[in-house]
């Protein structure tokens, strides 16, 4: 393997100008690790973060980032037993979180952050922070589930569980969104959308939204999703975006409603009253992806349920650059580069 050249794009500095292709060893997998052939990688809206320097501005440099991908396991350690040559994996995010509760000192072994990441022809991964690939998924479907399915699934069917007939609000369609949609359809909840492109909310009409709100024609979408549910309010919201949009949701909330906190597309601050928590008995929750057994339970259900991943645009190896900056556009789905 040392002889082999190994690509990959670092990070020298931050800013997407800082970030170049850089050739050397392919690394060696210790006794308990999996070498694994990247085959595709796909982006969260947290890498271009990570880039920018606004997420972890104490990144130290050379650094590899984004956290998906799809590979193929091309030499495992003496003491691995849980895989072998020529299956196709994926990595759990968070590495030290096999299952149940979360480690003490959460994002302390995270793939992209704390620990180098994917963008890379060869990764190595740790036999207890993989999981196969659901076979039905091409790699490029499946380079997208490692962060926004399973933040999806944690969501709705980890951290509760779906009550059919039940109201979901999903803010935006990006990946996780789109994810949440296709489950709540597979488990029979009433899924409602928010976005600011007509265009955008027709296309999740098309994959099973109930009702659809466009924020910027309805600036008040709070109120016009209680209208949508007769005054009652929804059973649980995606808040994606942080910021006074949180008031907003907490006011889009039914009694003994949920607010699952996921994304900071706006602001890293919360902003809301706390009385109406109290009078309405809200269950607040923050989500960060989830645990490995919680990843193979959703690719199992991925397979019966023949889920499809929502593809926004794939782009070459080369062309990480442009695939980051139509990231900042807002896609409608995943955005995947293939590593050939």
């Amino acid at each position: 393997m040392s002889t082999q050249v190994n690509r990959s794009w670092q990070m020298t500095g931050f800013g997407l100008s800082r970030l170049e292709r850089v050739e050397d060893k392919v690394p060696e997998p210790g006794p308990r690790e999996l070498l694994v052939r990247t085959k595709a990688v796909s982006l969260n809206y947290k890498d271009k973060m990570i880039i920018d320097g606004t997420l972890i501005p104490d990144l130290v440099f050379p650094f590899v980032p984004t956290s998906d991908a799809l590979g193929e396991v091309v030499a495992v350690g003496k003491e691995v037993s849980r895989f072998r040559v020529g299956q196709r994996v994926l990595g759990q995010v968070i590495a030290d979180w096999p299952d149940g509760d979360a480690p003490p000192v959460l994002h302390k072994h995270t793939l992209g952050s704390s620990l180098s990441g994917m963008l890379s022809d060869h990764v190595v991964l740790g036999e207890d922070a993989a999981v196969l690939a659901p076979p039905s998924l091409s790699d490029v479907e499946a380079a997208t589930l490692p962060i926004a399915a399973l933040t999806a699934w944690f969501a709705l069917v980890e951290a509760t569980k779906p009550v059919p007939g039940q109201t979901l609000l999903i803010q935006g369609t990006g990946g996780v969104s789109l994810f949440a949609l296709q489950f709540a359809n597979a488990f029979g909840l009433r899924p409602i959308v928010t976005s600011s492109s007509d265009e955008k909310l027709e296309r999740a009409r098309q994959l099973g939204a109930w009702q659809v709100i466009n924020y910027r024609t309805q600036p008040a979408w709070d109120k016009a999703a209680r209208d949508l549910t007769e005054g009652i309010g929804v059973n649980h919201v995606l808040e994606m975006v942080g910021g006074d949009n949180a008031r907003r949701s907490l006011h889009a909330l039914a009694a003994d409603g949920r607010l699952s906190i996921i994304g900071i597309l706006g602001d890293t601050e919360l902003s809301f009253s706390i009385l109406p928590f109290m009078r309405n008995r809200i269950t607040v929750q923050g989500l960060s992806v989830g645990h490995r057994r919680a990843f193979e339970r959703m690719n199992q259900a991925i397979e019966a349920l023949a889920l499809k991943p929502v593809i926004d645009k794939v782009f070459g190896f080369d062309e990480v650059p442009q695939a980051l900056k139509h990231l900042e556009k807002g896609p409608f789905g995943k955005i995947v580069i293939t590593m050939t």
